[in-house]
């Protein structure tokens, strides 16, 4: 893990724009995603993936229509038909948003070697106006025997980026460790 840090450490510094609120939450949750990973946490992409399926899927239906209608403008049930299913999957893939990811930056599976039968849901919400970062770790599914409570950080973010807005990435990790083994912790006290 140690290997792992100093890795970090020499790489290129991260730098942010700190008056564009997007480039510093884009940073953080890139990072903290990063931090997540190196403890031995892989990323489930299965969400990911039925997002993009069903993206490309909304694509092919919204090109057919628009050609069909070109080639064949007399057959309207057909034209109704795909904007109905262009509606639809649009509707679904934004219950899926809603509903499943919410805020979270990143879904994993358990670690290898773990009795666990649960990741974790990473997630973290930076406000408009507002220099509050908050991180949460919880468990990927929450009524598992193995699920532990959720656990949050609100900090400022002005504590990770110096006046230059260059990425302190040895204080957000030590942030973000001491989250997951609180995380850990409460997971053992709900046993």
């Amino acid at each position: 893990m140690e290997e792992k840090k100093s890795e970090l450490a020499n790489r290129n510094p991260k730098k942010a724009n700190l008056l564009d609120h997007h480039s510093i939450k884009h940073i953080l949750d890139e990072s903290i995603s990063d931090i997540v990973t190196s403890r031995g946490y892989k990323e489930d992409a299965r969400l990911s993936n039925v997002k993009l399926l069903l993206g490309t899927i909304i694509i092919v239906v919204a090109l057919v229509a628009q050609f069909y209608k070109k080639k064949f403008p007399e057959n309207r049930d057909f034209l109704i038909g795909c904007i109905v299913l262009y509606v639809v999957l649009n509707a679904v893939l934004q219950l899926i948003l809603y509903t499943k990811e919410k805020n979270a930056i990143l879904f994993t599976y358990p670690p290898e070697g773990s009795f666990t039968s649960t990741g974790l849901v990473v997630s973290s919400k930076l406000p408009r106006f507002s220099d509050q970062y908050t991180l949460s770790i919880a468990s990927a599914d929450p009524n598992s025997i193995s699920a532990g409570k959720p656990v949050h950080l609100t900090k400022t973010v002005t504590q990770w980026f110096t006046k230059d807005g260059v990425l302190v990435e040895g204080l957000l990790w030590k942030d973000v460790e001491a989250l997951m083994e609180e995380y850990a912790g409460e997971k053992k006290k709900k046993k």
